[in-house]
């Protein structure tokens, strides 16, 4: 091999010295993405009878894969290439630095990788998702502060390889004072949803799809970033909250140990109205239900007021949405059946006439 790039230098010696490291170069990137294509190729083929994972593994790094080719292939043409001390050292340098970020690269693609590999085990999509929620709220917290490091990490490396930017770095670190105040000031919102991200990831007071109430308004939490949250609501808008809002401020959660939430319906009625009839339909409406899950129903006068009489209809369901409609349910129905059967029932407004002397 050594012997035939040998001889196809010597065909070159006519050409200047910086055609021929550019026709090396340039072939050693070509056979480096040749070669590449190759081995995913062969890959692919191996796991086309597999699952859709392993399927997606290849696509995941073969972008990272190629980049690490053409560092091996482009290293090997430096060292046949005719570069002057100088290019050689711009070279290794820029090789260097893509070296670092193909490792960056790398180890997003592996936390990436492992992520999905711990989350085939849990199911979002069934109707009991408790503990998949669980972990995926974790998983995906972790994975954007783990991927957040990395990034840093990486950037830091690769500046560190650049003596003019570590010089400069080193200099404003020396400055202090000032400096160090604003940029603590500039990164405090960051460290601080940073932080947030790490405890609600231990904690765990908000998870995926998690049903909520947030600034008065009821939703389900869509997505967990690493500095926000996106609240999806019933009318299918969406609110954007700080991570440190779920830390700092008070919120309720409708599914914080189980999905199952009582439903209440108020009714008014007059003061004449048939409680026990009122509660053996009640039951009636919740039977006949597909929206209650057979645990909760219970009517009971929970105040009298001027003129009327207020009563409190409680209702169980599996789920928040369910327990809405189930309570709308409930009210419809329990005011038809007054209207139909009792509407001596309703609200009346009672006058008293004197009556008229003989």
């Amino acid at each position: 091999m050594m012997e035939f790039v040998d001889a196809s230098l010597r065909t070159l010696a006519w050409a200047p010295p910086w055609a021929v490291s550019l026709i090396v170069l340039s072939l050693a990137a070509v056979a480096g993405l040749t070669a590449h294509t190759m081995a995913t190729a062969v890959t692919t083929r191996v796991v086309r009878g597999r699952d859709e994972f392993w399927r997606s593994l290849v696509a995941r790094v073969a972008k990272p894969s190629r980049l690490a080719f053409l560092i091996v292939f482009l290293g090997i043409g430096a060292g046949l290439a005719p570069l002057s001390p100088g290019q050689k050292d711009l070279l290794g340098h820029s090789l260097l630095i893509a070296f670092i970020a193909f490792l960056g690269w790398a180890a997003l693609t592996a936390l990436d990788i492992a992520a999905s590999l711990y989350m085939r085990q849990f199911r979002i999509d069934e109707a009991d998702n408790l503990i998949a929620r669980k972990h995926l709220t974790q998983v995906r917290i972790l994975q954007r502060a783990c991927a957040t490091l990395i990034v840093v990490l990486t950037l830091a490396l690769a500046l560190m390889t650049i003596s003019s930017v570590r010089q400069w770095g080193v200099s404003l670190l020396a400055a202090g004072g000032a400096a160090g105040i604003i940029v603590g000031l500039a990164l405090q919102p960051l460290l601080t949803n940073l932080i947030a991200g790490l405890q609600i990831a231990m904690t765990q007071p908000i998870r995926i799809d998690d049903a909520v109430i947030v600034e008065g308004e009821w939703g389900r939490v869509e997505e967990i970033t690493g500095t926000y949250v996106v609240v999806k609501l019933w009318d299918w808008r969406r609110m954007v909250l700080p991570l440190s809002y779920f830390i700092q401020t008070p919120f309720q959660n409708w599914t914080r140990e189980s999905a199952s939430l009582i439903g209440t319906a108020m009714l008014y009625v007059d003061y004449a109205a048939p409680v026990d009839v009122l509660r053996a339909k009640l039951e009636d409406v919740a039977k006949a239900s597909p929206l209650w899950d057979g645990q909760v129903v219970n009517l009971a006068v929970t105040d009298v007021q001027e003129r009327v009489m207020q009563i409190r209809c409680l209702v169980s369901a599996s789920d928040a949405g369910k327990a809405f409609d189930l309570r709308c349910e409930v009210r419809e129905k329990m005011m038809a059946f007054l209207h139909a059967e009792h509407p001596g029932a309703l609200p009346r407004t009672r006058l008293e006439m004197p009556l008229a002397e003989a």
